[in-house]
């Protein structure tokens, strides 16, 4: 995916949303939401491990016998990791879906590559433990197979999925299975510095029409049913997909998180422009 055109045009356009703060001596550079190493302290917080050693506060662990690090505001992009929902269903309607993830996935990881960072890919496929990715296995993206069977929010829940503190997380799903919103949220939130959820859907999923009679068939499950798509059966799942989105949206404000909903069929630089420029995930270079 890095020799991608569409990719790589977007890669010259954009640049991932960080906030602009001026530093003393330089104003106007980029400041990360995370925390790393430049001269600007920005708080404390109870000692993890991994932290940084040199950031410990002895002094306060004198005073009160409790490990507290000093965290600083990152000069460059923070540790960045992505995210992505390689399961079944992501492979639906003619691989758009996929097609987007996968071009987003890249888009996101060259974008915190060309800051300095070292992004991750966390690949949630069939294969156990998820795969770790990076900047050097963007070529192999499309090769890997999108096959999961185990949603996101399982995963979670059984605690298979390691993912680093004070990082700035993307995920990138259609979160079309079965989750509490706000538990599936929570957990994403956990520890992390910036949190943005991008909700991938095809045109149909979005806006499905009548089309008679249909067999529907679980691609995680194998399960089927055979129903009449009436406008009352596109009502009822429009009202569900929109409760879908507006437990996501309300569960991710209360975390202080990004949600949005694209469509995978207007491809990458409608949604580059439409979309993630909107909500300031991605600003023109």
């Amino acid at each position: 995916m890095r020799n991608d055109p569409e990719v790589q045009q977007a890669v010259d356009q954009y640049q991932l949303g960080f906030p602009r703060l001026p530093t003393a001596g330089r104003s106007g550079e980029m400041l990360g939401r995370g925390t790393g190493s430049s001269i600007e302290f920005q708080e404390y917080r109870e000692y993890l491990p991994g932290d940084d050693l040199r950031h410990v506060d002895w002094a306060a662990y004198a005073r009160s016998d409790s490990l507290m690090v000093r965290l600083y505001r990152e000069e460059i992009s923070p540790r960045t990791e992505v995210v992505l929902d390689a399961s079944r269903s992501m492979n639906l309607h003619q691989g758009v879906k996929s097609k987007l993830a996968l071009q987003l996935t890249s888009l996101f990881s060259q974008l915190a590559g060309k800051l300095g960072g070292q992004p991750q890919i966390h690949f949630i496929n069939s294969v156990h433990p998820p795969l770790k990715l990076g900047l050097d296995s963007l070529e192999r993206l499309p090769e890997i197979p999108i096959d999961g069977e185990q949603s996101l929010a399982e995963l979670l829940h059984e605690g298979g999925l390691a993912l680093k503190p004070q990082s700035v997380r993307i995920v990138i799903s259609d979160f079309l299975f079965p989750f509490d919103p706000d538990q599936l949220i929570k957990r994403l939130a956990t520890q992390a510095s910036t949190l943005w959820l991008i909700q991938i859907l095809a045109e149909w999923e979005s806006k499905p029409e009548v089309t008679g009679g249909r067999r529907l068939i679980d691609v995680e499950s194998s399960e089927h049913a055979d129903l009449l798509l009436s406008s009352r059966a596109i009502e009822t799942y429009r009202q569900r997909l929109h409760r879908l989105q507006e437990g996501l949206l309300q569960a991710s404000r209360r975390v202080h998180a990004s949600f949005l909903t694209v469509i995978a069929d207007r491809g990458l630089e409608s949604v580059c422009r439409d979309n993630l420029s909107s909500v300031e995930i991605l600003r023109p270079v």
